[in-house]
């Protein structure tokens, strides 16, 4: 069968390359809505990007009001900004959340009405050009057909998904990562390795989208623990953001599974940030995908160094599931707890959590395909063993 592979149009990365990537930005028009959030005015990035749009004569207009988990709302904000301020092109500057709102007002500009109107649906009409310039490793947001928008009305994260949200131009500066604290590299990296394992052990993926996978799987395996403990290296640094964009093209092009199915709602209900959510997550899922997908993680053992000679495909599908167990302890990825979430309104709303997780559709790419039971069960058995890590880790401070 034949498979349709999307990539952005033009990516640049290395060294100065915000710098280097503004003859593009100025050929897609003389004024630009900068999509971005309070921490990028924070850390100075806002200004490095803007310093570079001063120099060029490129006019922007400012929209920094994002949040970790971009709601409809702010979505409508922004497409009236961008009418008023008569803007001719899209930058989206962050992690996930500033560039998955960028795609949604740009699709919302285009094609009108309300952003609550797409989930699941087609997007019609092309979108205002889009640059993207992840600030994070993790997301892969500048790479994807993906936007996940959180509908306050009926507390659901809405996925769009559409081939007209893939940016025009993607800017993989990893300067920006540079200062990226530990808890934030780790869990966005994690994310990104989400990405790869589940793009990978889909039951959409593709020649094309393993090949990405791969290359992102081994990449994180080889350079995320190094920039957790060592955020200044550059090399390293670079490496990861190249992953990232990588795990994000081979799940645009195959699917996500069941740990991003599950990850949405908690992220809805909760408001944790959802690449720690899908970070929380991979453990549990990961045990329960492995009997599904023997085969897809005893190959993936074999790229990370983790199989040895005279492995059965059962022993090296252990093999990758404990080197993965192994680098998430090192990472002291979060539990819900440390988000302030309460036992009984977690399991209260388990049942709703189940049910949005497999309307989503996502779970049912998953090659061992899972009941509503299934997910019942699994967020239960996520939130005990999270108790347990929670447990250990407070033992041993």
């Amino acid at each position: 069968m034949a498979n349709i592979f999307h990539v952005p149009q033009c990516i640049i990365s290395g060294e100065n390359a915000t710098k280097s990537g503004m003859e593009l930005v100025r050929s897609f028009g003389k004024k630009a809505l900068v999509v971005t959030d309070q921490s990028m005015i924070d850390l100075g990035f806002l200004k490095k990007l803007t310093d570079e749009l001063d120099t060029d004569g490129i006019s922007y207009h400012v929209y920094a009001e994002i949040n970790e988990e971009p709601t409809h709302t702010m979505i409508d904000k922004g497409v009236e900004l961008f009418k008023n301020e008569k803007c001719k092109f899209l930058i989206g500057l962050g992690g996930g959340s500033p560039l998955d709102a960028m795609k949604a007002i740009g699709a919302v500009y285009a094609n009108g009405g309300s952003i609550c109107d797409y989930q699941g649906k087609k997007i019609e009409k092309h979108l205002p050009h889009m640059v993207a310039i992840p600030t994070t490793a993790g997301t892969g947001s500048e790479a994807t057909k993906v936007s996940i928008i959180t509908n306050t009305d009926t507390n659901v994260k809405m996925l769009l998904s559409d081939t007209k949200l893939i940016v025009d131009f993607a800017i993989l500066d990893s300067d920006y990562t540079l200062t990226m604290p530990p808890g934030v590299t780790a869990a966005t990296g994690v994310d990104a390795l989400t990405h790869a394992i589940e793009a990978y052990t889909s039951v959409k993926a593709t020649p094309m989208s393993n090949l990405y996978a791969v290359s992102a799987i081994k990449k994180i395996f080889e350079n995320l623990y190094e920039v957790y403990t060592n955020g200044s290296n550059a090399a390293a640094r670079r490496e990861m953001s190249i992953a990232a964009f990588e795990a994000g093209v081979a799940f645009s092009n195959s699917s996500v599974t069941i740990v991003h199915g599950m990850s949405r709602p908690i992220g809805a209900l909760f408001h944790v940030p959802h690449g720690m959510s899908n970070a929380m997550l991979l453990k549990v899922c990961l045990n329960f995908i492995k009997p599904g997908a023997v085969y897809k993680l005893y190959e993936l053992s074999k790229e990370i160094g983790a199989y040895r000679v005279g492995m059965t495909p059962e022993e090296g599908a252990d093999a990758f599931v404990t080197a993965t167990l192994a680098l998430l302890r090192a990472l002291n990825i979060k539990t819900p707890m440390d988000y302030g979430i309460e036992k009984n309104e977690f399991f209260k709303f388990i049942p709703k959590m189940a049910t949005d997780a497999m309307a989503s559709g996502s779970p049912m790419n998953t090659r061992r395909t899972p009941s509503l039971d299934d997910l019942t069960e699994l967020y239960s058995k996520f939130w005990y063993e999270s108790e347990i890590e929670k447990a250990s880790r407070d033992s041993e401070a």
